[in-house]
């Protein structure tokens, strides 16, 4: 059977496939997730009650599917305490552009929410340029330009009387800042550091706006099962929003969600959570990590699509020229990042 050369060995063209077809499937769960938020902000959810919901969905959700296999459970007896602890803390600081996304969607449309949403691969890719691997040449700087610009002209586009509320963009563009600096710090914390000429280059791995384990999203072929850490994070993430939930009144009973929401808050933890996790890893094993993330540039497309169709909302020609510049921009920087070493090797030591 015809293959093609992927880190780690040779893949089939059918495994190829099912790879992409596994990431085009991460990209719609992830993409769908500001969608199921609607109906649970008109049912008169707040916030960190949706949030703790999404959350605690998908570490239920993570942990069966993690202590089914007997494999995935000798992977999570294998980490090391620290590995632990580091999974664990990064769930804890997931809570920031998270609650930042899902609290702008309150005021600020889905399709804008999602297009700001895809500055993080262009602040990533300069950020790098300090902290991990410099990109070569001017790409990483002309990537964040043309998002920027694409971003002026998608707000600029706002028909006159409806631009949202300032704290509602300020959230929305702070969500991309924030996960932004939670992708550099975790590829810190697994070992990353700038090119010197002692230090083998290393390059972090930009994975969807959602996903949550990128140090395990490279495709070589005996990397880490991803499970343990999807499940540690997701519970951390989960137990600091049912602490926020509690403290600000509101209760992590089930009696207190609304009467016909579950659908949708199912919907949120485990299409557009848990089972969008688990496929795009399975994706990558498939077809790599750099190619994965190319492919799931299609996730702003189909939210904004949706929303056309399920609410009824439209973009103005400026935002969609604008639109369609943050999408370039996330192509740019994708392909312009060096080789990046295996998941083995991101891993931090014991």
């Amino acid at each position: 059977m015809t293959s093609v050369d992927r880190p780690g060995g040779r893949t089939p063209l059918s495994g190829q496939a099912l790879g992409i077809l596994l990431v085009l499937v991460s990209a719609a769960g992830f993409g769908s997730g500001a969608l199921f938020v609607q109906p649970l902000y008109d049912a008169g959810m707040e916030p960190f009650a949706v949030l703790f919901w999404r959350f605690a969905t998908a570490a239920l959700f993570g942990w069966g599917f993690l202590l089914l296999s007997s494999r995935r459970r000798l992977t999570l007896r294998a980490l090391p305490r620290r590995r632990v602890a580091v999974l664990l803390l990064l769930g804890a600081l997931y809570v920031g552009n998270s609650y930042a996304f899902i609290a702008s969607l309150q005021v600020v449309s889905i399709s804008l929410a999602s297009i700001i949403a895809y500055l993080y691969p262009a602040i990533v890719a300069v950020m790098a340029t300090r902290y991990l691997r410099s990109l070569e040449g001017r790409r990483a700087w002309i990537a964040l330009g043309i998002s920027i610009f694409g971003i002026a002209l998608t707000v600029g586009g706002i028909p006159e009387g409806e631009l949202p509320p300032l704290w509602g963009l300020v959230l929305a563009f702070a969500n991309p800042v924030i996960y932004a600096t939670w992708i550099i710090l975790q590829a810190r914390l697994a070992g990353e550091r700038p090119r010197s000429a002692d230090v083998p280059a290393q390059q972090v791995a930009i994975p969807p706006g959602d996903a949550e384990t990128a140090v395990e999203a490279e495709a070589a072929g005996d990397a880490p099962d991803p499970s343990p850490a999807a499940a540690l994070m997701t519970t951390a993430t989960a137990l600091v929003y049912a602490a926020l939930l509690v403290a600000s009144g509101g209760s992590v009973s089930p009696a207190a969600v609304p009467a016909g929401v579950w659908l949708p808050l199912l919907g949120l933890g485990l299409v557009a959570t848990a089972i969008a996790i688990q496929t795009f890893y399975a994706g990558v094993k498939r077809v790599g990590g750099a190619r994965a993330s190319l492919i799931s540039t299609i996730e702003p497309v189909y939210t904004v699509v949706l929303a056309m169709i399920l609410f009824g909302e439209r973009l103005t020609t400026m935002q969609i020229v604008g639109g369609a510049l943050v999408i370039f921009a996330v192509i740019l920087a994708e392909t312009g990042r060096a080789d990046r070493v295996d998941a083995g090797a991101a891993k931090p030591e014991p």
